[in-house]
């Protein structure tokens, strides 16, 4: 049996909540490989030329200012090896179980002085959770502040869908400063550079726009049950053993790493019969990182 990455009580809490910060769980090196890298993806994103890159429109000039950038696995080295981190895969196994794969990839940027603001939602795939929860790890590159950090409404995660309707037709898209979300019963949810974040994918959160002078850069990954996914989607059952192929080779690059600790323990993904892993080799890269989800959505196939 593994042992806890979580104790009974972080458990409770984030079952109770919908979410629970964790601190310092990226060392120096790794989280200033990862600044890097994000500062690079940043500064080449143009409007308009990756569709990966998504924009929202500036509150003070109008302009497109970036919001949003999927498939990070993809488009970064160090987010494969990020999303191999032993730590985050042990609470993924304790909290969904051993058939868990990666679903979403994304980073979410708030620009200086012009940051994109969030309304208040629930994220994607609501209607397939099943038996297990589903949830976002949230690495922080950045500190969040009131001007910048999440806002969650605790315990909205177990609300009916009239109850979240009718929160959501009391606050209206148009909240964008921390007062808004303040009464709106929601707590800040303040993180530091190399902290992370586990949100439950049901429970109602947000972000105001970001008028301080302050960058804040979240990378996200979601992971869900094998054995929802397959019963419930959202993706095809065929989109299980590409995800875990992926994940595989992540956890392999890890342990090649140059700057994570040669005394880290790797994780040993194993999960059971029937999603079992084929015998591929973690020795190359596979076919692609990047998976579309509308490629794989069942209600297009």
């Amino acid at each position: 049996m593994r042992a806890k990455a979580l104790s009974a009580e972080q458990v409770r809490f984030f079952e109770q909540n919908g979410f629970l910060v964790l601190p310092r769980v990226l060392d120096q090196k790794e989280l200033a490989q990862l600044q890097r890298a994000t500062e690079h993806l940043i500064a080449q994103a143009t409007p308009g030329a990756n569709p990966d890159y998504l924009y929202g429109t500036g509150q003070h000039t109008g302009r497109p200012v970036l919001r949003r950038i999927e498939y990070m696995v993809d488009k970064c080295a160090e987010c494969r090896v990020l999303l191999g981190h032993p730590l985050i895969l042990q609470i993924v196994d304790q909290l969904i179980g051993s058939d868990f794969i990666p679903t979403w990839d994304s980073m979410v940027v708030k620009l200086p002085d012009e940051g994109i603001s969030v309304p208040w939602h629930r994220d994607a795939g609501t209607e397939c959770v099943g038996d297990t929860p589903i949830f976002n790890v949230d690495f922080y590159l950045d500190e969040a502040d009131e001007d910048t950090c999440v806002w969650a409404i605790p315990g909205s995660h177990t609300w009916s869908k009239e109850r979240v309707s009718a929160f959501l037709a009391q606050h209206r898209e148009s909240d964008q400063h921390p007062k808004d979300f303040r009464n709106a019963g929601a707590v800040p949810l303040f993180m530091q550079p190399g902290d992370v974040l586990l949100h439950n994918i049901l429970v109602l959160h947000g972000s105001p726009q970001n008028n301080s002078p302050a960058l804040r850069r979240v990378i996200y990954y979601e992971f869900r049950a094998a054995h929802v996914e397959e019963h419930l989607g959202p993706h095809v059952p065929a989109y299980i053993p590409l995800k875990q192929r992926v994940l595989l080779r992540c956890i392999e690059l890890r342990r090649r790493a140059s700057y994570v600790p040669k005394s880290e323990q790797s994780f040993e993904y194993q999960p059971p019969a029937p999603y079992g892993v084929h015998a591929w080799s973690t020795d190359e890269d596979p076919p692609t990182f990047r998976y579309p989800h509308e490629e794989f959505w069942r209600s297009t196939q």
